[in-house]
């Protein structure tokens, strides 16, 4: 359970709302209706979570896919890494997943593309506490991807860091969105400030 009740009355337009994200989601989303609290919050983060980039270029379905779940395991959020595993095996291999967890680097598994491993290096550089992105890796970063490809890399993960320490602050448990083993909702020992800087 949450630390908090939902309000017992939300307003007619974020009704509407989670009614909205039900439907998308299949699922009853205890965080939007948690938000009811502070409606002005309930609506930046209804435009945030609207607004999220789906793919654009190089920056595939896949690619989106491996980022948000790299930084749901490296915040160590399972509500996260629940609902951005939906549909994970279309897109992503078990050894793959295992890298992103942190069972494995991202450079013993042959399948990422350099452009892949890079993308989830900055995501955990971009997820990791304190902040620290160094000069070498940044030049690498810029080598490879658009100033237009970096920002969306960048507010992807940012994006993910924000749901992922509101829900974990208000104590939303997983809703159930895919049939995981407990082995899934749960980051390897690898992941934390030690690999942060590690270069994929």
């Amino acid at each position: 359970m949450a630390f908090i009740n939902p309000p017992a009355h939300l307003p007619v337009w974020l009704r509407l709302g989670v009614w909205v994200a039900r439907r998308i989601a299949g699922k009853d989303l205890l965080p939007a209706r948690l938000l009811g609290w502070y409606p002005r919050a309930a609506l930046s983060s209804g435009i945030l979570e609207a607004l999220i980039a789906h793919h654009e270029g190089r920056l595939d379905e896949r690619l989106l896919k491996l980022v948000r779940l790299g930084v749901s395991f490296h915040v160590n959020c399972p509500f996260c890494m629940d609902m951005n595993a939906v549909g994970w095996e279309k897109l992503i291999t078990p050894e793959e997943l295992a890298a992103l967890q942190g069972r494995t680097g991202l450079e013993n598994v042959s399948s990422f593309s350099e452009t892949e491993r890079l993308a989830v290096a900055y995501a955990r550089l971009v997820s990791s506490t304190p902040l620290a992105f160094p000069p070498e890796f940044i030049a690498r970063l810029q080598g490879c991807f658009s100033e237009r490809e970096i920002v969306i890399l960048a507010t992807t993960a940012a994006q993910v860091n924000y749901w992922a320490r509101m829900i974990q602050a208000l104590g939303c448990p997983p809703v159930g969105f895919n049939d995981l083993p407990p082995f899934f909702l749960a980051a390897g020992p690898g992941i934390g400030p030690a690999q942060t800087n590690q270069e994929p």
